[in-house]
Formats: C-alpha cells, sequence, structure tokens
C-alpha cells in the first residue's frame, strides 16, 4: 500500500495498462458496487471439490465468446506450449467481427497494439543493460537525466531506474486521453512528446516519497526510454528491435514511426465513448512511446513471454531480479486482487493453485491480456478490438472475461482443473 492515497485526477487518462483497465478504472474502483468490487476470476466462487472440473478444448471457444458478450466487438485468442499431447499444439480461436461496417471475420492472428504489453520489452531491455554493467538499477535518474525530474516536490536525485521499472517512483501519472469522440478527431494526429509528457506530470506534486508506496505510471516508462537512449546512443525502439524482435524471431512485433495505421490484417478498434450513442472506430492513432507504442501479434507475444520466463532472454540474476515483486496498490487490487508487480512484470494468482505472470495492455479501441507459466512452458495471450471510456462497471466485466479465457486456458496446458463458477 502506498504511504500516502493517490490523489484523485484531475485529467483524464487514456488506458495504457492492463492494470488500468480503462482510464476510469483506477480512479473508481473504489466506489465500485459491493458485487463488482468483491468478484474475481482469480478466486471464482465455487462450492467445494464438486466445483472442480478439467477445461476442455471447447471451453477456449466458449470463454471467447463469452468476451464478445461482455460487448467487445471482436476477439482473438492463441495458445501457445504445455502439455504435449495431440491437442498441445497452437491453437487459436475467434469471436465476433473485425469490422462492423462489413463483418468481416477477426482474423486468427491479426495485428493490435500491443499497449503496455511494450513496459516489458522496455524493462528487459534495461535489465540487459544492466547485465552488461552500461546502467546499474539503482542508478538515480538524475544521473542520466539531469535536472529533468525537478519541482513541485519531485527530485529526481531520489528516484532510481527500479523506481522507474516497479512503479514506485511516486510521479503522478497524469497522461492525457480522449474523453470524447470529438477530442479523438481532432487530436489523433497530434501526440504529445515525451518530454511534454513528463513537464505535464511534474506539474504535480508526487504520489508519494520514491519506495514508499506503488502507483502506475506510464511516464516512469518514457523516462525509461530516455535512459535507454542515454546509455546506448540508440532510440528505446531501436535497442528493442536489435536485442530483442530480431533474435527472437518477432517478425510480427514493430514500432510503427510516425504512421497511424496498422498493419494488415487487423480487427479495427473501437472505443465506447460516454457522449457517444455508437461504437467509434479509434484504429488511427499517432502515440508511439516507450510506455506502450509497439504494435504486435498473439503469437508473437506469446513466443516472447515464454522466452522471457523460460529464461532465454535474460542472465538469471536479472530474471530474479524482474521476478521480486511489491503489491499493487489498493485501487487496482480491484481488477488485480492479490497481484504482485515487479520489473516490468505482473504475478497473479492462477484459480488452479500458483501463479502466473503476465502484463497485459489497454491503448484506445484495443485490450489484451496474457497468462504464461513461471517456467514459460505455456503462454496465453488475448487481444479484444474494444475498449471503455465510460464507467469501470462497464470495463470489468470484459476484463474479467478476459481473465477467466487466458488462466482457464493456461490450467489446461497445466493439465489442472480450473476452479469453476
Amino acid at each position: 500500500m502506498p504511504a500516502h492515497p493517490p490523489r484523485s485526477r484531475t485529467t483524464t487518462r487514456r488506458p495504457r495498462a492492463a492494470l488500468a483497465v480503462t482510464a476510469t478504472l483506477a480512479a473508481a474502483a473504489v466506489a465500485l458496487p459491493p458485487a463488482l468490487a468483491s468478484a474475481s476470476p482469480d478466486e471464482p466462487r465455487h462450492s467445494g471439490p464438486q466445483g472442480l472440473a478439467p477445461a476442455t478444448e471447447s471451453d477456449f471457444q466458449r470463454d471467447a465468446d463469452a468476451v464478445r458478450a461482455t460487448g467487445a466487438v471482436g476477439v482473438q485468442a492463441r495458445v501457445t506450449g504445455g502439455r504435449t499431447t495431440p491437442a498441445s499444439g497452437p491453437r487459436t480461436v475467434t469471436s465476433g467481427t473485425a469490422d462492423i461496417r462489413t463483418g468481416r471475420a477477426v482474423p486468427a492472428d491479426g495485428y493490435f497494439r500491443i499497449a503496455s504489453n511494450t513496459k516489458t520489452f522496455v524493462a528487459t531491455v534495461v535489465l540487459q543493460l544492466s547485465a552488461e554493467g552500461k546502467l546499474a538499477l539503482d542508478d538515480t535518474v538524475e544521473r542520466w537525466l539531469p535536472g529533468l525530474v525537478r519541482g513541485n516536490g519531485n527530485d529526481g536525485r531520489r528516484i532510481t531506474l527500479r523506481h522507474l521499472l516497479q512503479h514506485t517512483s511516486g510521479i503522478h501519472d497524469d497522461y492525457p486521453g480522449f474523453d470524447s469522440a470529438a477530442q479523438y478527431y481532432v487530436k489523433r494526429f497530434d501526440p504529445y512528446t515525451p518530454r511534454q509528457l513528463v513537464e505535464r506530470a511534474l506539474r504535480h506534486r508526487p504520489d508519494f516519497r520514491p519506495g514508499k508506496g506503488w502507483a502506475y505510471s506510464n511516464v516512469g516508462y518514457m523516462l525509461l526510454g530516455m535512459v535507454i537512449e542515454k546509455a546506448t546512443g540508440r532510440t528505446w525502439h531501436a535497442e528493442v528491435r536489435e536485442r530483442l524482435l530480431k533474435p527472437l524471431g518477432l517478425r510480427h512485433t514493430y514500432h510503427p514511426g510516425g504512421s497511424p495505421s496498422v498493419r494488415t490484417p487487423h480487427a479495427r478498434g473501437y472505443q465506447r465513448f460516454a457522449t457517444a450513442p455508437k461504437l467509434v472506430d479509434v484504429t488511427l492513432l499517432k502515440d508511439a512511446n516507450a510506455s506502450g507504442g509497439l504494435i504486435g501479434t498473439t503469437a508473437d507475444l506469446n513466443r516472447f513471454f515464454r522466452a522471457l520466463l523460460g529464461g532465454k532472454v535474460l542472465k538469471p540474476a536479472q530474471l530474479k531480479e524482474m521476478k521480486r515483486t511489491v503489491p499493487l496498490n489498493k485501487e487496482f487490487q480491484v481488477p488485480y486482487p492479490g497481484a504482485r508487480y515487479g520489473l516490468g512484470l505482473m504475478k497473479n494468482k492462477l484459480p488452479c493453485g500458483g501463479w502466473y505472470w503476465s502484463h497485459g495492455g489497454d491503448e484506445i479501441g484495443y485490450m489484451s491480456r496474457n497468462a504464461v507459466t513461471d517456467d514459460g512452458r505455456a503462454a496465453v495471450t488475448a487481444s479484444m478490438s474494444t475498449e471503455w471510456s465510460t464507467s469501470a462497471a462497464d470495463t470489468l466485466p470484459q476484463h474479467r472475461a478476459a481473465i477467466r479465457m487466458v488462466t482457464r486456458e493456461l490450467c489446461a496446458r497445466r493439465d489442472l482443473p480450473y476452479r469453476q463458477h
């Protein structure tokens, strides 16, 4: 828990984290109705042994349909790895439509904005640089970005790279978003620069002293992107490309640069605005910073997370550091009860026992959720081409249905029973 509770947000933030669920969720979570606040896909209701049942192959499709039933326009999900039976190969399911105008089918491995899954890539690069002695996790922000983080109680001399990676810096995350379709149409091709977003955040006093709490901060990862550039002489996404995408064969993950488009094939992204009676197509967007700027596929994300947790990307010491976790704050325990956060990686309870690792992401028009075993043997990723800017109560059903889908399938790949509702 933070030493001081987070202050109310003065602006609506565009969601960037699976932890955020939507821009409104973190701020509204404590005011949710008791039924929503207490329900959890990680600890579902059951009635003793008769509530236990093994997942079947058809559950994956039914769960995808259940996600669509919460209001998602299109759903695609992929599971990779796990038990060595004939049914254990890569498997995909889709539900809904990729385009409400044409009724086009959802592509089984279409591109989507992976949003805050990007943070795990950025954190991995920082940890590799640490192993190479090019920086240290306990370096201060001031050491790399002198004079940048100052004012209103913010002090880069007291904030370390570890704090940024783990969201324990206390930097207030004033990340601007779109409150309406009109705002989206006006601002979608006019992104803020990382420096502008840092300056915006520093207009606020910190949420707590560095290391004395937990609060999700997209701005922290923008600062990490700047540090990577200072330490290597190349942009953060160039380092991600050379260190991770190329070596792992992630040919369908990329940084869009100045392009607002998503490569084909893809499901179009839709937003539910409180101010608009109909879904708004928000596929086009210029916003590609280190807090969530990559675009990819479910297959590539599974491959990346399996390689990472399987020990093929980081040295043992750095992977151990990445998996050192702290609890989320009260607001984020609502969508993720019992979850803990490491360095760009989240640890969650599995309904069949034990834990899984993930990150996931939320960007306007796209939500993604994933789950990977501790040893990297199996991974599941789901993408939904719908986001919400209405209320936490509206968003939570889609989030929870997606978590149910990825965790049930991960349990099936571990040959363990899923606790049914």
